[in-house]
């Protein structure tokens, strides 16, 4: 008997229905074709065992299983559910009349539960898109998948539930998940605050004028003057996610695999701290099994790299191409994918190997010429697409101690949030354009020229602090975004000279 089931294979962050055709006639030999990897080959001592478990027995007879499209390589074990369903139904144990309108993924245990399987919310918005009535997941995946709406999604524990359900004895119910409301429950603010961290207001100023616009943004000081502190504090007062964004990045949290458990929706903007000893292909994705990597997971959020020198210079090199074009695109012999990569990019390093240039206190030990070498490190392109450079000076033990609550994050926020309306408006009818920080050159010339005397300031500090090419443009967008803080249609003198102020690292001299 010849029966077909679906189940779904994810290629980037999206998914493909996968049609599992199975024939049972008379033989005893077993066949599985369709590019399946040595996980899906495997499926069959799993599946025998979970069958035993329930009282079935896999057939005493030839068994071909096609898995289409045939061109398409099949990996994990997320297959044995449909693979499973398929023999049973082959088999006439199993009515053949509903398995054609679900997709089934799963991986089965010895004992016939279910295990969870990465991408269902990816499943799922296939399964809607192919016109299937409904998708059959492990339970801990059924609430993730139940974001899509319109679409039945039962979520089973194990392999008898599912059989129970496909025969017409109950069973499942539906799980139901109001998105809008799952997403609303999870607007609330963040743990850390700015207002734990005391003294710093002109760094506190250089990440707001950085959340406000999508700027790239380095903090130069010695250690422990609170660096980090700041960068993990920045998605509390990034823009909420809109929940476009919010599904976007749950998917591809659900196709690496980094979902909580029983997770519906990422609602709070990632913030994604890799170590500097990561790989170039753990950082852009990629992989013998192609994984979302740092820069996909932290996709509309922020990108820390903490102690930015340290990092392999190909690593850092392979960043140059997604903070232009806000995608990464990876291609391989066997596959090319897209993923989506923008992100804010937050770095942090310290001014020398010793980290005590330019201490207001302690002495910096580095010989004549290390510390230039030392910052030779980071290549010229990619600071080029930094548009904050600013440094963090230790702050005294008096100011720690005395120091006065400091605005809250939430304060901050509402500026922001201000401020990114602003752009959002005036950018209307450009296409993926919505802070400055993605403004195009010509884009500049219409939106960010400053007034005169804004452009005389512009010209003396070009000239006296021997400022490079490459600081102008961003200067302007800078400049664009203090200006949209303050809610100016014209930059102005007073707006520039902020922005000329964050340009620390392309200051002729400042490295010896």
């Amino acid at each position: 008997m010849l029966v077909k089931t679906f189940g779904a294979a994810v290629t980037g962050i999206d998914a493909i229905t996968i049609t599992i055709e199975v024939d049972i006639s008379r033989g005893i030999r077993f066949f599985l074709v369709g590019l399946p990897d040595n996980a899906v080959k495997e499926s069959q001592q799993r599946i025998e065992s979970a069958f035993r478990v329930y009282h079935y027995k896999w057939p005493g007879k030839q068994i071909v299983i096609n898995m289409a499209p045939a061109d398409t390589r099949k990996e994990g074990s997320a297959y044995d559910l449909p693979l499973a369903i398929g023999v049973l139904a082959g088999d006439e144990l199993v009515s053949d009349t509903m398995i054609g309108d679900y997709i089934m993924m799963g991986e089965l245990s010895l004992d016939g539960s279910l295990k969870p399987v990465k991408g269902a919310l990816s499943m799922a918005v296939c399964a809607l898109q192919e016109g299937f009535k409904g998708v059959i997941l492990p339970v801990s995946n059924a609430r993730e998948a139940a974001v899509v709406e319109g679409l039945e999604v039962y979520g089973a524990s194990n392999i008898g539930e599912v059989i129970d359900f496909l025969n017409g004895k109950g069973g499942l119910q539906p799980t139901v998940v109001d998105t809008r409301a799952e997403f609303m429950k999870g607007l609330s603010g963040s743990d850390l605050d700015f207002s734990d961290v005391k003294g710093q207001e002109s760094v506190k100023r250089a990440m707001e004028v950085a959340a406000a616009g999508g700027h790239n943004i380095i903090m130069i000081g010695p250690p422990g003057s609170g660096k980090s502190m700041l960068a993990k504090r920045l998605p509390s007062i990034l823009p909420p996610l809109q929940l476009s964004e919010a599904l976007e990045t749950t998917k591809i949290h659900s196709v690496a695999g980094k979902l909580a458990g029983h997770t519906a929706l990422i609602t709070q903007r990632p913030f994604r701290s890799p170590h500097h000893t990561i790989s170039d292909v753990a950082l852009v994705g990629g992989g013998t099994y192609p994984q979302p990597g740092e820069i996909s997971l932290a996709h509309n959020g922020v990108l820390f790299l903490d102690e930015l020198p340290e990092f392999k210079r190909a690593v850092l090199e392979v960043l140059r191409q997604p903070l232009e074009d806000r995608q990464i695109s990876i291609s391989r012999a066997r596959f090319a994918l897209d993923y989506p990569a923008s992100f804010m990019l937050v770095a942090s390093m310290n001014p020398c190997p010793c980290g005590y240039y330019n201490h207001p206190e302690k002495k910096c030990v580095c010989s004549p010429g290390v510390v230039q070498k030392y910052l030779s490190r980071i290549s010229g392109p990619l600071l080029d697409r930094i548009d904050i450079h600013i440094e963090v000076v230790p702050v005294p033990f008096n100011k720690l101690s005395e120091a006065p609550v400091a605005e809250k994050s939430s304060a901050v926020r509402e500026r922001v949030i201000r401020a990114r309306e602003r752009q959002q408006k005036r950018y209307a009818k450009y296409q993926n354009v919505y802070c400055n920080a993605q403004m195009s050159s010509k884009m500049l010339r219409s939106y960010a020229m400053p007034d005169e005397a804004g452009s005389l300031i512009l010209k003396n500090a070009m000239e006296k602090l021997d400022l490079s090419a490459r600081a102008y443009d961003r200067i302007l967008k800078v400049s664009r975004t203090i200006a949209d803080l303050e809610g100016a249609d014209t930059i102005q003198a007073h707006h520039v000279a902020e922005a000329v102020q964050y340009r620390s690292l392309d200051r002729s001299g400042w490295a010896g």
